[in-house]
Parts: structure tokens; C-alpha cells; sequence
């Protein structure tokens, strides 16, 4: 299970203005930002973005400074693969360390959406072994609880947890991501990458077919 939401891009006008940089070429830009502020591509700045992007890492650095927040809410396993991808991606996420047991052990706190039904017999009695150590930790006042109780908790905690990360990254981040993961055995990533190609103008730069 993934779910991504709150998706916000910027920066494209500034981008495109420092892709003309190399040539001195701001004449040609023909981009408006619209009065709700979203961004529009005129032809020609397009067309030029384009033969960037085929051109190589090196001649796209323009991408990298499209930039984009998200929040993404993903199973640990998951993200364990995405951190892969830490540079130039900044995340925020909810607290295990701290807030493992502000609320109680739920089936929906994990994805469990691919799991045969014997797993997830398993998994609920993992939930329900977890939720008894949270409520014996949560018997006794803040400066005297039991820590093996937490370490418990912690270490007991299966990988399908869910967490909620705000992420920002860029272009450059998302086509690495895109190009590395799209054809990838967990369904996440499937979710992720058609996720990417909605994000505006990332088929275009890119000439990929819908």
C-alpha cells in the first residue's frame, strides 16, 4: 500500500530561465505563469527543455531545480528502498521512536494488501502482542516507564508499518526513480511511478507515451 498526497510542484519559470543561461537565449522564452500560478509552456521553451532532457545528465540540470513536496504515506519495506535515493530529497517523517505508543495497534496501521490469509493470522497476532506490550508500557507515569517494554515494541514492529513522510526532491530525483523502478517486483512502486508520469510536463520533457 501507498499513498501519495498533497503534491505540489514549483519552480519551473525559474528553471527555464537558467536553462537559457548558457546561450543567452531569453528572448526566445515564451512560458507564462498563470494568475492561480500554475506554470504554462510556450513552444519554444518546450521544445527546448526537451533537447535537454535527451541530451544527458549533464545538459538537464535544469530539472534539478523543478522541485516537488509530497506526502507519502508507505510501508517501512518500502521506504527502506526509497531511501536509496537520498540525495537532494529532504523527508519529515511521524516518529516510531516517539510515538509508537500514543494510539493503539490497529490492522490499519500495515499494509497487509498483498499477505496470503495465513500471514495475516499472523499479522494480527503480531498487532495484538504488540498492543498488550503498549498498554502494560503505558500503565506506568512518563519518567517511570519500563524501557524493555518499548524496545519491545520496537523491535517486534514488522516492516508492513505504515509511516508518513513529507518528501521534497526534484526532477532529477523522480527520473532516476522512474527509469530504476518501474518495471520493480512491489506493486508500491508501480503506484509511485504513475504517480510520477501524472506530475506536469514529466512526459513531455522526457517524450514518454501515455
Amino acid at each position: 500500500m501507498i499513498i501519495l498526497e498533497k503534491t505540489q510542484v514549483m519552480n519551473f519559470e525559474n528553471a527555464m530561465r537558467g536553462a537559457r543561461n548558457p546561450m543567452n537565449s531569453w528572448n526566445r522564452t515564451d512560458s507564462k505563469t498563470n494568475i492561480d500560478g500554475t506554470f504554462t509552456f510556450g513552444k519554444n521553451d518546450l521544445d527546448l527543455a526537451k533537447r535537454l532532457c535527451k541530451s544527458g545528465s549533464d545538459h538537464r540540470k535544469f530539472i534539478r531545480q523543478i522541485f516537488i513536496s509530497v506526502d507519502i504515506t508507505a510501508p517501512l519495506y518500502w521506504w527502506k528502498e526509497f531511501d536509496t535515493y537520498k540525495i537532494a530529497t529532504v523527508a519529515n517523517s511521524t516518529s516510531t521512536m516517539h510515538k509508537i505508543h500514543s494510539k493503539p495497534f490497529s490492522l490499519d496501521d500495515f499494509s497487509t494488501d498483498h499477505m496470503l490469509p495465513q500471514a495475516l493470522e499472523s499479522m494480527k497476532r503480531t498487532i495484538a502482542d504488540l498492543e498488550k506490550l503498549r498498554l502494560e508500557y503505558m500503565k506506568d507515569t512518563v519518567g517511570n516507564r519500563n524501557k524493555d517494554l518499548w524496545y519491545s515494541m520496537i523491535q517486534l514492529l514488522p516492516s508492513s508499518y505504515n509511516q508518513k513522510r513529507t518528501v521534497t526532491m526534484n526532477y532529477e530525483n523522480v527520473h532516476n526513480m522512474y527509469f530504476s523502478r518501474r518495471a520493480h517486483k512491489l506493486m508500491e512502486w508501480h503506484t509511485y511511478c504513475d504517480w510520477i508520469l501524472k506530475l506536469p510536463y514529466f512526459k513531455d520533457f522526457f517524450e514518454i507515451e501515455s
